[in-house]
């Protein structure tokens, strides 16, 4: 019976998943992201935030216990200065775990463990872009899209400062999720922060408002090409915009040789030799 027997075995020895759990951990001190599995995300997640409390204290004890865990001694300066200065006022969750899909080959599910307020920081960054991007619909609602190309999305760094004082049930520029979202990842930062948000959110409107207009000059380039292709050619049957038309089952592609029900018999109507010696007589 399996009573009172916590965490995970990793199907390893204790003494390798020990190891592994502490590489693992020191991997995330080192570059603050790093991509596993979701099982070992979640026990590494676990450590870390213990090992994190460690360099809080700030005292010989806790050194000593930190550079027991620890494997690569550069880190140790990293987790008594860097991260203890920067959860100083946080309380607890210094970490967090995206969860991203699955592994090729044995289906794993696969998450992104980062410590939280890191240079790189994935929420963050992902906060940045709704925010844009419902800044960016609440203008298309009073302005045409030509002008809001023409003029852009002004003060997006104001409107992240408004947001940060209203509560989850006021009416705003921003949806209630977007608007907690961008709370929980200002809630211990500083002013840098609120400009770093303003100008990631406003670097995403411009991409977005510049894709459509990147699009229509390239159709526009491609076209003037082909036209001119068509007037050295002196082809009098050129078409500019050939229409575009459903596929239907059993309908012959342009070029197509075979009858209408081979093609919808498929590999079924392949020649004989292709099926090979045991094919049904």
């Amino acid at each position: 019976m399996k009573h009172g027997v916590a965490f995970r075995k990793f199907s390893r020895t204790s003494s390798h998943r020990n190891l592994m759990l502490r590489n693992l951990v020191t991997s995330l001190f080192e570059h603050e992201q790093i991509r596993t599995t979701l099982a070992k995300a979640k026990d590494t997640a676990r450590l870390a935030e213990k090992i994190i409390t460690l360099g809080k204290k700030n005292n010989e004890t806790s050194y000593r216990q930190a550079q027991a865990f620890i494997l690569k001694p550069p880190v140790l300066p990293k987790l008594f200065t860097t991260f203890a200065e920067r959860y100083a006022n946080r309380p607890g969750g210094y970490t967090r775990i995206h969860r991203l899909d699955n592994r090729f080959g044995d289906n794993a599910p696969i998450a992104l463990l980062e410590l939280v307020d890191n240079p790189r920081d994935f929420k963050l960054e992902m906060t940045a872009r709704a925010v844009g991007r419902e800044l960016l619909n609440e203008k298309l609602r009073w302005d045409s899209p030509r002008g809001v190309i023409n003029s852009g999305v002004q003060h997006a760094e104001t409107a992240v400062a408004k947001e940060l004082n209203l509560s989850g049930f006021d009416s705003s520029e921003l949806r209630p999720t977007t608007r907690r979202n961008l709370q929980k990842v200002m809630k211990y930062r500083g002013r840098e922060a609120l400009t770093e948000i303003g100008a990631k959110a406003s670097a995403y409107i411009e991409t977005i408002l510049a894709k459509p207009v990147a699009e229509a000059k390239m159709q526009l380039r491609a076209d003037s090409k082909e036209k001119e292709k068509a007037r050295k050619r002196g082809n009098p049957n050129f078409v500019g915009n050939f229409p575009v038309l459903p596929a239907r089952a059993g309908v012959a592609s342009p070029g197509e040789t075979r009858p209408a029900m081979q093609l919808v018999q498929g590999a079924l109507g392949r020649p004989a030799r292709w099926r090979g010696r045991h094919a049904p007589a």
